[in-house]
C-alpha cells in the first residue's frame, strides 16, 4: 500500500502553530497549487490545500516560512470521520512530513 503525496505551491496565509493538549505542536497554513492545464477559458485554475505539519516540520515551517513563499510538500492524505451536528462527515486531511523551501520571502518583504 502506498500513501504519498507531493505538492509545490505558493503559501497563502501565516503559519499559525499551536500545541493539543498532549503537548504536540502543529502548524497550519494553505497551500495554493496552479493546476498544469488551461481550463475553458484559456485559464490556469489555483486549488487551495489546507497543510498540518507536525512537531519538528511545524516549527521550521512556523520559522522559516511566510505567506508568499513558495515550498514543497511531501506528505501522506488522512481520512477521518467528523461529527456535524449529529450528522457523521468524512474529511480528507494533508498532513505534511518534509517541507523543501524552494522561494522564501525574506523579512523585509512581508510587509
Amino acid at each position: 500500500m502506498l500513501n504519498n503525496l507531493i505538492l509545490v505551491g505558493r503559501i497563502v496565509d501565516e503559519v499559525k502553530i499551536t500545541s493539543i493538549d498532549s503537548g504536540q505542536k502543529v502548524a497550519n497554513f494553505t497551500l495554493a497549487v496552479q493546476r498544469p492545464f488551461k481550463n475553458e477559458n484559456d485559464e490556469y485554475d489555483t486549488d487551495f490545500f489546507p497543510i498540518q505539519l507536525w512537531q519538528g516540520v511545524a516549527d521550521i515551517a512556523h520559522d522559516y516560512c511566510t505567506k508568499g513563499s513558495t515550498v514543497g510538500i511531501k506528505g501522506r492524505i488522512a481520512a477521518k470521520t467528523i461529527d456535524v451536528q449529529g450528522t457523521k462527515a468524512k474529511t480528507l486531511d494533508i498532513i505534511g512530513e518534509r517541507i523543501a523551501f524552494i522561494n522564501m520571502k525574506h523579512e523585509e518583504e512581508k510587509e
